[in-house]
């Protein structure tokens, strides 16, 4: 059940919302507009006089509301309207007028319009027009000519909203920390709706201007991207001459007076300012690389591959960095994917946005790998068709994802965890659709059988308590493809068995067998060491029997539970 509270002020205020909620709405929405519940329970109510002329009784209830109000005269306060929607989920059961004004009575009890008893508190009326949602609209003055005490209003409204749920056995929301993006208003998507739209402006706009952020190192190049989009853009400067803001609109969206509808970048989400903006351009941009550069999709994989311990090990701080880079990379992704994962890929995107925001200050010190990596994908299209680049990052972010889950269950951040278990589902969903053909493409290529038992030998000898799930995946095929690519090109197989084994343990994975052949893909494609390297590797990586295979075998048993990962 989601309230919202709405302030209004002038001196009809309370007349239009009153015409408004009577009304037919934006786009004929409201039926049957009627009273469910008021101050004083008999209220006049313009749904339910047939006799008289609805626009008269609408006048007689906007007056009664307001007579506390007009009492004071000149020292009315300046705002007058107090305006809460309430909405039930879609999956919710239909409530009745009864239960629908004992929701109305607990709302304005809990926000301090009317508290339970108190004769001489506010005026208030709830209206019904849908069978999801009621308006409750009330004037900010008490009968007795003093102010409603609403200290902290929304909070109060929302907490009651999650024992109302309990109580109606309504869908449970998750409490929030007042960090997500504004919503889109019941207009914006009754518009959208119109126009045909799945998505409306605001959604749109926010998701142009995230991209832009995570795509962009200056400033200038922040609002080329926007321009590129197809965003306009209209700055906001001061005196001097210098930039102070922004605002944004879609090119075709115009209001009634037909002028472009703008939104200005702090109103599309709290980070989305202009200083917030500036802060992270300054904070991420890449540093002077010196050495030869490396595979984008190698490096975006491997910093990805350190969030987990950035998130179990490092400084809250920190790990929001990590949140937001990630969240910045899955904005990107999609424009690397093909169609059949794009949808996947920037619901995922939308979903985990709510993932990255908490009330944690960011660190983004250690963030600039992964977003420099991420946008050298993007500024070198060749590097992105080759399907396993991105397979591989996907299967990298799928553990981050859920080990931001896991992170966020710990801080008891209920709406981050949410958005983060539902972006898996789409990951999962994206990751099959461009894992499966590169699999199928290496499994085709699998090496002879001795070559193929020489590596089962290896690992049952090393990993035995992994061994069977590994030969019995299918994409066993796939993983010996890429030991006998990378032998061919001079690595040794079981040394890079060993290293690939040693860098995270199978034990939540869920498809051990693709999560090898992604990290043996990775490290077969480094440059290939010299001979004496590779005695020295064989040499450290021969093991003494009854050592553990790996590190995290040796590890104590006191060690810190690692969050369960549900795997492709």
């Amino acid at each position: 059940m989601i309230p919202k509270i709405i302030l209004g002020k002038g001196s009809r205020a309370t007349r239009r919302l009153i015409g408004y909620l009577y009304g037919p709405g934006s786009a004929n929405e409201h039926t049957d507009p009627h009273l469910v519940a008021s101050w004083n329970g008999f209220a006049p109510d313009p749904g339910r006089s047939p006799h008289r002329n609805p626009k008269q009784v609408e006048d007689q209830l906007a007056a009664q509301l307001d007579q506390p109000v007009n009492m004071l005269g000149d020292k009315a306060p300046a705002t007058t309207v107090w305006h809460c929607p309430v909405r039930a989920a879609p999956e919710d059961p239909i409530l009745s007028d009864a239960q629908w004004a004992d929701i109305a009575r607990r709302i304005v009890a809990a926000a301090g319009i009317a508290p339970e008893g108190d004769e001489e508190a506010c005026r208030w009326v709830a209206v019904r027009h849908a069978d999801d949602h009621i308006h409750i609209a009330a004037t900010l003055v008490r009968q007795d000519g003093r102010r409603p005490r609403r200290d902290h209003d929304i909070r109060a409204v929302q907490r009651e909203a999650r024992k109302i749920e309990t109580d109606f056995g309504l869908r449970r929301l998750k409490p929030g920390d007042g960090t997500a993006a504004k919503r889109p208003t019941s207009k914006e998507h009754f518009k959208a709706k119109r126009q045909g739209q799945d998505t409306t402006t605001r959604e749109i706009l926010r998701r142009r201007v995230r991209r832009a952020v995570a795509a962009a190192s200056t400033e200038t190049e922040f609002f080329a991207l926007l321009d590129a989009t197809g965003v306009t853009v209209r700055p906001r400067t001061g005196p001097s001459g210098d930039t102070l803001g922004y605002s944004v609109a879609l090119p075709g969206d115009l209001n009634k007076h037909g002028e472009p509808v703008w939104f200005s970048g702090s109103t599309l989400a709290g980070d989305l300012s202009l200083p917030k903006i500036r802060h992270r351009l300054t904070t991420t941009s890449p540093e002077p690389v010196t050495a030869r550069p490396a595979d984008p999709w190698h490096q975006a994989t491997a910093a990805t591959e350190r969030i987990p311990d950035h998130l179990t090990h490092s400084s809250d701080h920190t790990a929001q960095g990590q949140l937001v880079v990630l969240g910045e990379a899955l904005d990107l992704l999609p424009l690397t994917a093909p169609a059949e994962a794009k949808r996947e890929l920037e619901r995922a995107a939308a979903l985990f946005e709510r993932a990255t925001r908490s009330r944690i200050t960011a660190d983004l010190d250690s963030t600039r790998v992964l977003h420099r990596s991420i946008q050298t994908i993007l500024l070198t299209p060749a590097t992105t068709r080759d399907g396993a680049g991105l397979a591989m990052l996907l299967d990298a972010v799928l553990i981050a994802v859920a080990f931001a889950r896991h992170w966020h269950q710990t801080h008891q951040h209920a709406q981050q965890e949410a958005a983060a278990e539902q972006t898996l589902t789409h990951l999962q969903a994206a990751y099959a659709h461009v894992a499966a053909p590169v699999l199928d493409g290496l499994a085709r290529r699998t090496p002879g059988a001795q070559t193929t038992h020489r590596y089962a030998r290896h690992l049952q000898q090393t990993v035995p308590e992994h061994a069977d799930r590994i030969l019995k995946d299918p994409a066993w095929d796939a993983l010996a493809t890429v030991l006998a690519d990378a032998e061919t090109t001079g690595h040794n197989p079981a040394t890079l068995l060993d290293q690939a084994l040693g860098q995270r343990t199978l034990d939540d994975a869920r498809n051990p067998a693709r999560t090898l052949t992604w990290r043996i893909h990775r490290l077969g494609q480094r440059h290939t060491p010299s001979p004496r390297a590779q005695a020295a590797m064989a040499r450290s990586t021969t093991r003494r029997p009854g050592t553990p295979a790996h590190p995290s075998a040796a590890a104590p048993a006191t060690a810190p539970q690692q969050p369960h990962v549900r795997r492709r």
